[in-house]
Formats: C-alpha cells, structure tokens, sequence
C-alpha cells in the first residue's frame, strides 16, 4: 500500500504574515475592533484577502496573533543576575510593551471578545498566555539553580505555582496600568518585587526592604527580630 500523498502548494511567506499582523495591529488603533474587517487588513497589508482566510478563519483569530506577535517581540528571558533583577526587568519590559498603543487596543479589545466567545478565549490562553507562562518556568529554574527559590518535588504543585507566580505578575501590572492608569516605572517595580519575595511586612519597611536578599527575613517585620 503506497503512503498517503502529501499536500504540496507554495509555503507560507514570512514575510507575508509579518506584514499582516502589523497591519491588523494598525486598523485596530486607527479603526478599533467593531470597524476592522479583513478586507481592510488586506489592502494595508497588500496581500489578497483570500491569503488571509487561508491563514486564518476569521477576525477574532487574526487579531489573537497580531497581539501575540507583539509579546513574543517585546518580552524576553534575559538573566539579571538574581531573581529580584529578573522581576523588576520583567514587570517594566511588560510594561513598556503595554504602553505600546496597539498593544493596549488590541488587549483590551480581545479580552472583551473573549468573555463572549469561548473559542477566542481559548485561543487567547493558548496563544498569548500559555506562551508567556514559559517566561515564569525559565525565570524560576534559574532562580533555583542559584539557590534563591527551593525545588518543588511535586509536579501538580509546582504547575500550580507557576500559575500563581504569572497570574500575580500579570494581573498587578495590566491592573495599575490599564484599569487604575498609574505608571509602572522602576520605583514601582521595585516595591513590586519586595511585596512578592518577602510579603506585606518587609513592603512596610522604610525603603521597602530593596536590599533584603531573597530567602533571608528583614531585620524586623513578619518574622521578629533578627536572630
């Protein structure tokens, strides 16, 4: 019995699905999410409208992975040097890509959607924020390789902490910045970083305990005094 052929045709251009996405991050912030259609993604983009139905099938798709495409280009690994360094430059890079005014559009605009319609919203969590938890997974290996955070033996565990550890960064900065339009700048981030490693006391200290290493209690606060 001969093998099943394969199908052949021209391969998906690179080049192509860059221009698109950039285009449907533009017709968002020039037309918002109720005006854009994939005709108007196709002019800008100068490609067919038949090209885009052949990528996906519809807006809602599109727009998931325009704003995608955004996060994967703005956020990062990088290794600071400790796990505080690594908090700090993840919660201000995040911020900064929030700032961005297609960024903030197309978020807001998707996540509306998605709390009408459950297949978007689980593209959303499969495109967006299943792909960014990984930034929480490489940032606590290495955290636990220098020692600063233990090892959790337990799989179910360790899955459910991850989520926590997203869930609180996440969550804290589209908070301040898109529902209570305050700024994240270093200062914030920094106090940010004390209230998550150390907890309400060590936050309370004059300075907010920026210098207190993680793992070890302040000299006063949650645990007493220093022993």
């Amino acid at each position: 019995m001969s093998p099943p052929s394969r199908r052949t045709g021209r391969p998906r251009s690179v080049e192509a699905d860059r221009a698109i996405l950039g285009a449907t991050r533009a017709a968002l912030v020039e037309l918002g999410w109720g005006k854009l259609t994939m005709g108007d993604v196709a002019a800008r983009a100068g490609v067919a409208k038949t090209t885009l139905y052949r990528r996906w099938a519809g807006k809602n798709e599109l727009v998931v992975d325009a704003v995608a495409a955004v996060f994967e280009e703005h956020l990062g690994s990088a290794d600071c040097g400790s796990l505080r360094a690594d908090i700090e430059n993840v919660v201000v890079r995040f911020a900064e890509l929030l700032e961005l005014p297609e960024t903030k559009t197309a978020l807001m605009a998707v996540v509306a959607e998605a709390t009408q319609d459950e297949a978007l919203g689980a593209r959303v969590r499969s495109a967006i924020v299943d792909r960014q938890k990984r930034l929480v997974l490489i940032g606590r290996e290495r955290a636990q390789l220098r020692g600063e955070l233990p090892r959790e033996e337990d799989p179910g565990t360790a899955a459910r902490n991850a989520d926590l550890i997203f869930d609180v960064i996440a969550g804290s900065v589209v908070h301040r910045l898109l529902v209570s339009a305050e700024p994240v700048d270093t200062e914030w981030a920094q106090g940010f970083s004390t209230l998550l490693l150390h907890g309400l006391a060590a936050a309370a200290l004059p300075g907010g305990g920026a210098d207190t290493p993680p793992g070890s209690a302040p000299e006063s606060g949650a645990d007493g005094p220093a022993r």
